[in-house]
């Protein structure tokens, strides 16, 4: 029996204290890019969509395609999903007219839909598991939609439902403190926690890059969104090269 057969291959990184505070500086960097490519650059919406789809499926290929784990290669298309999520959101909740509230609840179906395939073709959601071509496109659909959703959730908790920057940071941040309390004091099927932390970082991150670079009149800190996206992928880059990150161990 060769070692390949022995140990499936999985190309997503453990899930540690690092993967999420990496998960959450990258949501946080797809919102400010997003919106520095869309906004600042004057692209649009559709224009900015456009091309971090194109930047997304590059990435998602090459990821599917790649024959041992890579932590650059994975964090680029992680940041490839939260990039398009954010301009996607924007032109479905502004540009086509559907409202915070609908963009975020037509994504929460198509993302509690991609996960009821997922494990119904594949019987496991759990990271372990994405060990096969298939199991690898699914999470990376079901990352897509809940990184979009992410962003239309952060925006209607921070305008519509008059939160703020900081008040919806401090609600998505106190959700995921009980989640890990949730981990820790509870029997709560793991798979399931953790992507209710990965859906949750995606809002915070979204509520935490418009508070840096949304002008002091609406509540934000009016920084320069390149210098912003700038310093947080200098600060993954960074997180990447200096701390090892293992692949998840694969289930049998």
């Amino acid at each position: 029996m060769t070692q390949a057969t022995q140990h499936p291959l999985v190309k997503v990184p453990e899930v540690t204290l690092l993967f999420w505070i990496i998960k959450i500086a990258a949501t946080t960097l797809g919102e400010t890019g997003g919106d520095a490519v869309s906004m600042s650059m004057n692209l649009g919406y559709l224009v900015g969509t456009a091309i971090f789809a194109v930047i997304f499926g590059v990435a998602v290929v090459a990821q599917i395609r790649a024959k041992a784990f890579n932590p650059l290669l994975y964090w680029t298309t992680i940041i490839a999903t939260t990039t398009v999520g954010t301009t996607l959101a924007d032109f479905a909740d502004r540009s086509l007219g559907i409202g915070y509230a609908g963009g975020s609840s037509l994504l929460l179906a198509l993302l509690l839909l991609s996960l009821f395939v997922w494990h119904r073709v594949m019987g496991s959601v759990s990271v372990s598991s994405i060990h096969s071509p298939k199991a690898e496109a699914f999470y990376w659909v079901t990352i897509m939609f809940s990184q979009t959703l992410g962003t239309a959730l952060g925006d209607w908790m921070a305008d519509t439902a008059g939160l703020g920057y900081t008040g919806a940071a401090m609600v998505f941040g106190g959700l995921l403190v009980l989640i890990v309390a949730a981990y820790y004091w509870t029997r709560i099927s793991r798979t399931a926690l953790f992507w209710m932390a990965f859906i949750l970082t995606r809002p915070l991150g979204a509520v935490v890059g418009d508070f840096l670079d949304k002008p002091l009149n609406a509540g934000g800190l009016a920084l320069s969104r390149y210098a912003a996206s700038g310093s947080l992928l200098v600060f993954i880059v960074t997180c990447v090269l200096l701390f090892r990150q293992k692949p998840a161990r694969a289930a049998h």
